[in-house]
């Protein structure tokens, strides 16, 4: 991974928290000091969680599991979205729907209907006899549907860790990950709660910059997970054609073997005889 660096950190303003007043006791060891009625972040324990964070999450996708990506603050969805396309990882950025993780059984109801709607609208004899009004109403709930749960569409079963922007935006989210045992990754501002996640990554949540900074960064560690985990496979696949061969190899060597005897015996038979002629 193209390590973060502290200036990478400085330039993009991770080090900026929220005003002292505004802050959570519990991010104090992660706080550097105060400044103009603001807290500073401690940069050194942000490159630290980073990389914790960016090894535990590589582990994570290496095994072949999903990490959902959680940000529904404006800033931060455009990025996310992005990131999390490119990675083909489930995402919500429109809004977290209560018990999309501890009802999941429901929510797959929702993702199927959003299907069949799909599959309909696409029908041109069932749109044809559909009454326009009908049509309008069917159109704009797949696309409600699509755009509160168009990011997990392709979630079969629940994700093994969450990467969340904001921890007191996606409180919600970060419950439900806890009651189900499910490792929370999440970027904590000085007005956050470092405790209710797993694995808090101490950085400003609100700018843009730090956003992209550290989400890149937590995107380029899946990505060498996904790689890893292909060169796993790849390895895997080598050693079964190697020892099916070896196996082959060793049938056609055991399937030769009783006939050597037979080739050798005559040979040996007749030495003699040649003797006594020669005699």
């Amino acid at each position: 991974m193209a390590q973060v660096e502290y200036k990478d950190l400085l330039d993009a303003g991770v080090h900026f928290g929220h005003l002292t007043r505004k802050w959570d006791p519990r991010m104090a060891p992660y706080i550097f000091m105060e400044k103009n009625g603001i807290h500073i972040i401690d940069l050194n324990k942000t490159l630290a969680s980073l990389d914790e964070a960016s090894n535990a999450i590589k582990g994570i996708v290496r095994s072949g599991r999903k990490v959902m990506f959680v940000a529904t603050k404006k800033q931060a969805q455009e990025i996310v979205t992005e990131e999390a396309r490119r990675l083909k990882m489930p995402f919500v950025t429109d809004r977290w729907l209560g018990g999309m993780l501890t009802n999941f059984a429901t929510i797959r109801k929702s993702l199927k209907k959003m299907q069949s709607l799909e599959k309909m609208l696409k029908d041109e004899t069932t749109v044809s006899n559909l009454a326009k009004r009908e049509r309008l109403t069917i159109s704009r709930e797949k696309d409600k549907l699509e755009r509160v749960l168009g990011g997990v569409a392709d979630l079969t079963r629940l994700p093994a860790a969450l990467f969340v922007i904001d921890v007191k935006r996606e409180h919600i989210a970060v419950a439900e990950a806890k009651r189900l045992g499910i490792p929370v990754f999440a970027m904590c501002d000085t007005n956050s709660n470092p405790d209710a996640v797993d694995f808090p990554i101490p950085a400003n949540d609100d700018a843009y910059k730090s956003i992209r900074l550290i989400t890149l960064a937590i995107g380029k560690a899946i990505e060498e997970g996904l790689m890893e985990r292909k060169q796993d496979k790849d390895d895997q696949r080598l050693q079964e054609e190697e020892e099916a061969k070896r196996a082959e190899d060793s049938e056609v060597t055991s399937a030769a073997d009783p006939e050597a005897p037979e080739a050798t015996t005559p040979s040996l038979a007749l030495a003699p005889e040649e003797d006594e002629n020669d005699q």
